[in-house]
């Protein structure tokens, strides 16, 4: 099992779920006005006057081979507008 961690502009929720939809991947955890800033050259996404972006949040827990087509999925969406920011991180998830 892997738990594959999704921070991304709120722009491309959409996207972003829609992704989940086609992978059949239906658990996950969101969280919404997630502030924070990205890398060494990533713009503020603060929800603020200055820095009006901001970001959504999604933990997905899911089976290795799944997780590995959802990264690649991701980076395609990200790729298609770069501009707007989107990253997932994945790690190994243990339930009991």
């Amino acid at each position: 099992m892997q738990a594959v961690f999704i921070v991304y502009n709120q722009v491309v929720t959409d996207r972003v779920l829609e992704t989940l939809r086609r992978l059949h991947l239906k658990g996950y955890t969101q969280w919404e006005q997630v502030k924070g800033v990205g890398g060494q050259h990533g713009e503020p996404h603060l929800g603020s006057h200055t820095w009006p972006a901001i970001n959504h949040a999604l933990l997905v827990i899911c089976e290795d081979d799944a997780a590995q087509r959802l990264l690649q999925a991701l980076k395609e969406v990200d790729e298609a507008s770069p501009e707007q920011g989107l990253r997932a991180y994945a790690w190994p998830a243990h339930s009991w």
